[in-house]
């Protein structure tokens, strides 16, 4: 019996990490094929592979949005695939990959490659590198965000009075988590790219970064830099095989992360932190109409692919500009990503004839996942039947995020859905915020209801 191995990962790790591997092992069964599938979500690793396992298995699934250390599985049969190909085409997958016996048969060697490239849809390249460098930074944004959300409960401005407790909270939340943001996703950005050589030319140049001001969009120019500096020097450098060991310890660090450092000092820090001035005074003094135009298009643009591209840019924008304490678009990226799931419950409720059993049992754990900020709660729906699913969700996501940015509401805390917004003073205009909300999901289930036809075997 062939064995098959899986990895799924995506850049947040809450969501389409798990359901990609449950997709997978559920067909998997049906087929009757045995597959472990490892997982690298916000928890960690869960359910590792071993190099026993590995030397054993057949073939590889990669269902993966950010680095998984591929080079373990070198020599071996790999699928490689973007996470939410996991999701939509477990069958197609497995099939593919128990297919490699005949393709490799009479090999000296079976070679690593890859076999499913579908354009956007593999994950790969700079897209890679951007979301390993968010999935790192994310846990200490949530973090941050939400300590210095437990030190408002104090009042807004009691962290001001030294000693206090609200004062220590502000310097983890504040102080030290959010000081790090940047470093970390400039460093894994690098990372990404190069491996560990690239650790300390991307942490140095995004600390850099931080330090000039050039916010986040330094911190992503001083990933890439680092890493393919980084990278080049490995294969530029030439030593006699006796020094070769010196060469990841020694010199490629000093000589990259100089050459990083000086370039960001130099060259990128004065024109990108001139830019993020700019972005910043504009975002803190939008009139009525740009925060309608910014809030509609993050909006839609979070509920289009629903932790795709799209959706990771509109995320990782608004993030990025916490760091230059730019809360408006957080609140409308958040409240943008729960209407998709809302949304679609709501439909699924007032409009029961529409949907079969199944997606009203679906409904119920979309409600759910929607409360906790997980835009990914929608899919099955949008997977199912896209033409009138996705217009519908991103029409409410719009309403939703224009709202948010014309009721001026502000969020401190990148995530966590309504679990966060009970946590008193983490979000501004709690009122008009909330309403937003229920305004967007509405829109959503509604226009949904209409798209969609009913159900014959709907009770």
């Amino acid at each position: 019996m062939k064995k098959l191995l899986a990895v799924t990962s995506c850049p947040t790790g809450i969501a389409h990490t798990y359901m990609a591997a449950e997709s997978l092992l559920k067909m998997a069964e049906e087929k009757g094929v045995p597959l472990k599938v490892e997982k690298r979500g916000a928890l960690g690793v869960e359910d590792e592979l071993t190099p026993e396992e590995i030397a054993e298995a057949h073939a590889i699934i990669l269902a993966a949005d950010t680095d998984v250390l591929e080079s373990r599985f070198a020599g071996k049969p790999i699928i490689k695939v973007g996470v939410a190909e996991g999701i939509r085409n477990p069958a197609g997958l497995i099939e593919q990959a128990l297919a490699k016996e005949a393709a490799q048969a009479g090999a000296a060697a079976p070679a690593q490659e890859q076999t499913k490239k579908e354009g956007s849809s593999v994950r790969t390249g700079a897209y890679k590198h951007l979301m390993t460098g968010v999935s790192n930074m994310l846990p200490l944004v949530v973090a941050g965000g939400i300590i210095i959300a437990i030190s408002f409960i104090f009042g807004i401005k009691a962290f001001q009075e030294e000693g206090t407790l609200p004062a220590a909270l502000m310097n983890i939340g504040s102080g030290a988590a959010f000081a790090l943001m940047i470093p970390i996703l400039s460093g894994f950005i690098s990372f990404s790219i190069a491996d560990r050589i690239g650790l300390a030319p991307g942490l140095v140049g995004g600390m850099l970064a931080s330090q000039l001001g050039a916010g986040f969009l330094g911190g992503i120019i001083s990933g890439f830099l680092a890493g393919y500096v980084a990278k080049w020097l490995r294969h530029a450098i030439k030593l006699p095989k006796s020094l070769e060991g010196i060469k990841p310890i020694l010199i490629i660090p000093v000589l990259s992360t100089l050459i990083v450092g000086l370039i960001m000092i130099y060259v990128v820090g004065t024109p990108v932190k001139t830019l993020m001035d700019i972005l910043t005074t504009w975002l803190t003094g939008l009139n009525s109409t740009n925060a309608i135009l910014l809030g509609l298009l993050l909006g839609a643009m979070m509920a289009f692919d629903m932790g795709g591209p799209l959706n990771k840019a509109a995320y990782t924008f608004a993030v990025g500009l916490l760091a230059s304490h730019v809360y408006g678009p957080m609140a409308a990226v958040m409240a943008a990503g729960m209407t998709p799931p809302l949304g679609l419950w709501l439909a699924t409720v007032i409009r029961k004839n529409k949907f079969s059993k199944e997606e009203r049992d679906a409904g119920k754990v979309a409600g759910v996942m929607g409360l906790a900020f997980i835009t990914e709660g929608a899919i099955p729906f949008a997977a199912a039947d896209p033409l009138r699913v996705i217009p519908g969700t991103v029409l409410g996501s719009a309403v939703a995020g224009a709202l948010s940015m014309v009721f001026g509401a502000t969020l401190q805390a990148p995530h966590g859905g309504a679990f966060v917004l009970a946590i008193p003073n983490a979000v501004t205009h709690l009122g008009a915020y909330a309403a937003a909300i229920v305004i967007g999901s509405v829109v959503t289930a509604v226009t949904v209801s209409l798209l969609k036809k009913n159900k014959l075997a709907a009770a």
